[in-house]
């Protein structure tokens, strides 16, 4: 069968999901199905996310999928314009870790990862950032690592729009379904059941359900380590005047950047990180007895801030290693799986579409070898490290 009579479904069309279907009706001549439960995105990573990008990580795939993600979105309306210009408000001021004298040698040593994969990223001390950025607090800190280009942030869900838009315009399917029941036949999945009874034939599945995607890979035997995990995203004002202020990640996990004329911020979850937690369920009090002390360490005029939003949205977090899994599933012949970035999958669809469509129509990674993200590595316990995770 030619690839491009091959019948091919995608469950889930977030950034992924539609990453994926994109490149494989442009780059591939297929058309494949989408199905997505819900198209106003209300609960969606995809939408909910703070949509930012950088190239300091700790592992070489990391680094090369934003790499190449990020060249995608500099370039985004020649890729995906159907009709009005597309704007996703790309901004780069870079990202800025800052690290204690016990944190200094890990950004040291991921600066030589990053280093030798081309990322333009500088080592501070504590002298050249009072320099850099004099509203900044450094006392305590040891060492800071600054992106110098291809950092920065975006409107994630404009460019999940413009994916779709795209994708559409090339002929791929939507529809507005759940899938609910796999159904096999000699270790391959053959229909798609859906909740309202429509099923759909298939000669390869994409899973790309996002936090929702391990119970249809249990239906296939492949237990899949990816659970809903919210993440509250606070919104805030102040008289604070931050020049060229990038994304600041302090040490314990504290984050804030600039938002239109405000700022936002998060932090991971104070006590355990459970899963399905309702995404109504704001944290207050994460922000006041956690957040808001660090900010105004970090940024003395934070001191006045005053807080006029928040919202959360889910992380699809793999609680094996936190990174993405990404290839054809060990326990079936035709079934993929895109899901559990654990936050950094808008940034990197581009980059994961492309390939996924690739070993989908070729059987082989053509442009990048996302080998180490495989769900085999689940079975061998053996974990790709990422050490830094947001």
């Amino acid at each position: 069968m030619s690839s491009t009579a091959r019948r091919v479904v995608i469950i889930g069309g977030g950034v992924m999901g539609a990453a994926t279907a994109f490149f494989l009706a442009r780059n591939h001549g297929m058309r494949p199905v989408v199905l997505e439960r819900d198209p106003t995105y209300r609960q969606a990573s995809s939408a909910l996310s703070a949509s930012s990008i950088r190239q300091q990580f700790s592992s070489a795939i990391n680094i090369q999928l934003s790499q190449q993600s990020l060249a995608f979105l500099r370039r985004i309306d020649a890729e995906l314009r159907v009709d009005d210009p597309i704007s996703i408000g790309l901004a780069e001021p870079g990202y800025l870790f800052l690290a204690t004298a016990a944190g200094a040698e890990t950004l040291r040593s991921n600066h030589r990862v990053q280093s030798d994969c081309g990322a333009q990223v500088a080592l501070l001390a504590k002298d050249e950032l009072c320099t850099r950025f004099p509203w900044l607090n450094a006392d305590d800190i040891a060492l800071g690592s600054l992106g110098l280009a291809g950092e920065g942030w975006f409107d994630g869900y404009a460019v999940l729009q413009a994916l779709r838009r795209k994708a559409q315009a090339l002929g791929v399917q939507f529809e507005a379904r759940t899938a609910t029941r796999l159904v096999t036949r000699h270790d391959r999945v053959g229909t798609v059941q859906c909740a309202d009874g429509t099923t759909f034939d298939c000669d390869d599945l994409v899973i790309a359900a996002g936090a929702w995607s391990a119970p249809l890979a249990a239906q296939l035997g492949f237990d899949l380590p990816v659970r809903a995990r919210k993440r509250d995203v606070f919104v805030f004002t102040a008289p604070a005047q931050l020049d060229a202020c990038p994304l600041i990640i302090d040490p314990g996990g504290v984050w804030f950047r600039p938002e239109g004329r405000g700022f936002i911020c998060g932090a991971p979850p104070r006590g355990d990180d459970l899963d399905d937690v309702p995404l109504d369920a704001i944290d207050h009090g994460l922000f006041d007895e956690l957040i808001w002390p660090r900010l105004a360490h970090r940024v003395p005029a934070f001191e006045a801030l005053r807080v006029v939003n928040a919202w959360a949205g889910y992380y699809e977090l793999n609680t094996f290693d936190q990174n993405g899994i990404v290839g054809r599933l060990p326990t079936s012949d035709n079934a993929f799986v895109v899901c559990g970035f654990s936050g950094h999958g808008m940034q990197q669809a581009p980059a994961v579409g492309r390939a996924v469509a690739e070993l989908i129509a070729t059987d082989a990674y053509q442009t990048l070898d996302l080998a180490p993200l495989s769900p085999q590595r689940l079975l061998d316990n053996a974990p790709l490290l990422e050490r830094n995770v947001i």
